[in-house]
């Protein structure tokens, strides 16, 4: 026990989750040696998503030579864990009866998450090691639309008839040796095998064995259609604080369901999704090769370069005042980069309200009226400030008059902008997270261009 503890204790960080540099150098020395004894006793202690993330924080030369030599320790929870780049290239090198043995002890929601990103040949290679009912219902679920409930769910369900009591449920599965390995319900379905409840176990081990199924059931049962999209399937959970739900076809027969566990990596999936595009990067890991990475990022930053220029177009309408009064060049990026700032302040917090539902047409009059006033409120307060910078730095007080009414008018527009570009974009179908940065920048720029030059060259001059 405390040779086991001492390992476990090097496999982990400081705050005991995660991994530590010294444990991925131990890993690594142990792949150069070939010491597969070693490799062995490291990762004994490890849990699958922290073999997950040992494979992925190796080099892809040291992954290949860990798979070659000791591929047997990877398991089917590991290969879900991984991400989708190094999941190709370890399914790649696996020996075919490791890989087959990896992947049938595997629920088959994570065969189907498995399967649906690979290669024909490697898909076949893991149905090939499947079970014939196994492969049956992963092929079903594969049937279903990419990123719908049908591919999320496990085929994998404990139901009962409705009409049965606690003893009767309890007495059949005990009699049982084909249990999924986590289950939360028992859900009831009637004679043509629709759900029509679901039971917790903790319910059912607290009541008599007389006690009807159907009187214990719970006020947050309901079912999903296979055929809806997983966001929507991942909000519901989180909305309803759902542990599992039923999953239905077209004629409402139980066919699935969905766990806490996959509702919530879709939902963070979908937040990664969201923070991603806002900063104008696409689905991208660290797995990724420089040039795809490179591709991926090219139209956004050619979409910025677009933006900018528009920008610039706006500057060399007032080349004359600016070169009449040289500090208007040192305070221009000022007045822009406020706008910019408040624009995607505001445009983080809608598209992320609009993702929770939180951001609706019944509430947005209310939110618009609240995102100007806050940019009207900081542009005031901005506008003193700036106002006696000019002042000061430059001895023109009407310079700090030009750049303090600026400051408010860009400040409000940023506001305005951050709110009603991502819900016109959300309201004609586009993904706010994914167009609304470009817009809301070009807005903020050749407003806060034009404010700052404009009243410079009607004021000033």
């Amino acid at each position: 026990m405390a040779a086991e503890n001492d390992l476990d204790t090097e496999a982990r960080g400081d705050g005991d989750y995660g991994l530590d540099a010294e444990l991925i150098s131990s890993i690594r020395l142990a792949i150069a040696s070939g010491d597969v004894q070693r490799i062995e006793e490291l990762f004994e202690p490890l849990h699958p998503a922290d073999i997950a993330d040992l494979l992925e924080q190796l080099e892809s030369g040291q992954r290949r030579e860990l798979l070659l030599i000791a591929g047997r320790l990877i398991g089917g929870e590991t290969l879900s864990e991984l991400e989708e780049g190094v999941r190709e290239e370890v399914i790649a090198f696996l020996p075919r009866e490791v890989l087959a043995e990896a992947v049938r002890d595997l629920e088959s929601d994570d065969v189907v998450d498995l399967l649906e990103d690979l290669d024909t040949p490697q898909q076949e290679a893991i149905l090939g090691a499947l079970e014939l009912a196994d492969r049956v219902a992963v092929e079903a679920s594969l049937s279903f639309p990419e990123y719908s409930a049908g591919r999320l769910m496990q085929t994998e369900v404990v139901a009962a008839p409705r009409h049965w009591n606690v003893g009767q449920v309890i007495d059949f599965l005990r009699g049982r040796d084909d249990l999924p390995e986590q289950f939360y319900h028992v859900i009831l379905v009637d004679p043509r095998h629709r759900p029509t409840g679901y039971v917790t176990l903790g319910k059912i081990m607290a009541s008599p064995r007389a006690a009807k199924l159907a009187d214990l059931t719970e006020p947050s049962f309901r079912t999903i259609p296979a055929t809806r999209e997983e966001g929507e399937v991942a909000y519901a959970f989180n909305q309803y604080h759902l542990i599992s739900a039923p999953v239905v076809d077209e004629d409402g027969r139980l066919i699935g369901v969905i766990t806490i566990d996959d509702a919530m990596v879709v939902l963070d999936e979908e937040h990664e999704e969201d923070i991603l595009r806002l900063a104008g990067v696409g689905d991208e890991s660290l797995s990724d090769r420089t040039l795809e990475i490179a591709r991926r990022r090219f139209p956004w930053l050619f979409v910025n370069l677009i933006t900018a220029i528009l920008a610039s177009l706006v500057i060399a309408q007032f080349e004359d005042t600016i070169t009449a009064i040289v500090a208007l060049a040192v305070l221009m990026p000022i007045v822009a980069s406020m706008g910019g700032n408040a624009g995607t302040q505001t445009l983080t917090v809608a598209v992320r309200a609009l993702a929770t539902k939180d951001l609706t047409t019944s509430n947005a009059l209310r939110v618009i009226r609240r995102e100007v006033g806050a940019g009207l409120v900081n542009g005031l307060v901005f506008a003193v400030l700036m106002g006696g910078v000019g002042v000061v730095w430059f001895g023109t007080p009407m310079l700090g008059v030009v750049i303090g009414v600026a400051m408010v008018i860009n400040l409000l527009v940023a506001g305005l902008a951050g709110i009603l570009v991502p819900l016109t974009l959300d309201r004609v179908g586009v993904d706010p997270a994914l167009a609304s940065g470009a817009f809301v920048t070009t807005v903020t720029d050749v407003v806060g261009f034009f404010a700052f030059l404009g009243l410079a060259a009607v004021m000033l001059l």
